[in-house]
């Protein structure tokens, strides 16, 4: 993250709370953020049949090329055994698994353990709501708890789930499953297999740290493909060091290299800013 981006988040935040200032580990947090969100949008760009701004030619992967990061998948990253309530689970004992597990929802199988549902807090609470709701005027509120009541009325994660579930499939691409959770504004993504049955879930979590390498392996392709493979040098003659994805290298290069060989870190995914510190010979 840039100083200019840096001060921009900062400012948008003391907007929302002013005078607060940030907790420790805050900065970090939020060029990771930065970093998946720009994995996002790429993927989103792509969707859309557009280019995102300023885009990184993808590096072909040979057969031979066992540097070359595979594609993660959603069946790498995800949690297993998934937690879930069959569709006949009473509302109380939704509310107990919810607390029980720490989690803001929980997918809803059928008798063979199909995803049928989604059944979340907020289906819960206006669940509490229709109880309590006081009517109010106008045809669009009536509308509005019309559809509180008909949801006040379940009495079982069945009657009370959001359907259909949003699902994604354990060979999914982890960035598509992000700019679906992005997209479907959820923390989890119930994860089933080709017959709709649930095999795992993966959260935003999941999907952050998969999306955005740490700086241990940047660093490690930087020294292993670029700098012993593609100019064969030796990465012994180099100091490379990333912290937030801010790479800074020195040592001594030819120096009709070094143009091309910042070029190549820079085109790396996740790589925020090239700090450079090479010395021509």
């Amino acid at each position: 993250m840039s100083g200019l981006e840096r001060d921009s988040v900062e400012r948008q935040a003391r907007k929302v709370v002013p005078g607060l200032g940030w907790r420790p580990g805050e900065e970090n947090r939020q060029d990771l953020m930065l970093r998946y969100l720009s994995a996002v949008a790429t993927t989103s760009a792509a969707r859309a049949g557009e280019q995102p701004p300023h885009p990184k030619e993808p590096r072909p992967i040979l057969d031979e090329d066992k540097s070359a990061p595979a594609t993660p998948r959603v069946r790498e990253v995800m949690s297993m055994p998934a937690v879930s309530v069959p569709g006949e689970t009473p509302f109380l004992e939704i509310v107990r698994t919810l607390s029980r597990e720490h989690l803001g929802a929980v997918p809803v199988v059928d008798a063979d353990h199909q995803v049928i549902g989604v059944v979340s807090e907020s289906d819960l609470l206006a669940k509490a709501a229709a109880q309590v709701a006081v009517p109010h005027p106008g045809p669009i509120r009536r509308l509005r708890e019309h559809r509180l009541y008909e949801k006040g009325r379940g009495e079982t994660a069945a009657t009370l789930m959001t359907s259909p579930a949003i699902t994604v499939a354990p060979g999914t691409t982890v960035a598509d499953a992000a700019w679906l959770a992005a997209r479907s504004r959820l923390k989890r993504l119930p994860v089933v297999d080709h017959k709709d049955r649930l095999v795992g879930v993966v959260s935003r979590i999941d999907l952050v740290r998969a999306l955005v390498r740490d700086d241990t392996k940047i660093r490690e392709e930087i020294e292993t493909r670029i700098i012993r493979q593609d100019f064969l040098l030796d990465p012994d003659a180099f100091e490379v060091t990333v912290e937030n994805g801010v790479v800074s290298v020195s040592g001594e290069v030819d120096g009709s290299l070094i143009p091309k060989l910042l070029e190549s870190i820079e085109e790396i995914d996740d790589v925020v800013e090239v700090s450079e510190h090479l010395t021509a010979h």
